[in-house]
């Protein structure tokens, strides 16, 4: 079962969800949620977690560790199973001021912005990170796969 829910009062994001598939293996459905906070709601929590005293565009809350690549069981994580039986893997802050900056400095549309965002913040839950250029490489292979599953380029 390779299937992602994505939890977010203000957006549908069921085609990050659709495109995320074969992208992990689990023995349940995943659950991640998206929020939206304001510039200094961003800051505050890029500071506290961080250490990190700016506004940024996106963070992650990995609630598991040490998952990149493994399949989840849900034996394996009775403590991190939604009311709905779900394998929860953590919570995206997006930061939509911030991205509908970043949408114009790059010449792109909002839209792909906010969707690179969100699978940008899902491949970090998932274990994927860039500080070494091997891991920023896989990471970056596998956002383009999905955009791209999704229809959206970076001209969009």
């Amino acid at each position: 079962m390779d299937k992602l829910n994505i939890y977010c009062d203000q957006f549908d994001f069921s085609a990050i969800s659709r495109a995320f598939e074969g992208e992990f293996s689990a023995d349940a459905p995943l659950a991640a949620e998206v929020v939206f906070v304001s510039a200094e709601e961003i800051r505050a929590l890029n500071a506290h977690h961080r250490g990190n005293d700016s506004v940024t565009d996106v963070l992650s809350f990995p609630a598991l560790d040490d998952i990149r690549g493994r399949k989840l069981c849900r034996a394996d994580f009775p403590y991190d199973l939604t009311e709905n039986g779900e394998i929860f893997i953590g919570s995206i802050a997006v930061c939509e001021e911030r991205a509908k900056e970043q949408a114009e400095e790059y010449g792109h549309s909002y839209r792909r912005e906010l969707h690179y965002l969100v699978v940008h913040g899902l491949c970090h839950l998932l274990g994927y990170d860039h500080i070494l250029d091997d891991d920023r490489a896989e990471m970056r292979a596998k956002e383009e796969r999905i955009l791209t599953r999704m229809g959206i380029t970076r001209n969009d």
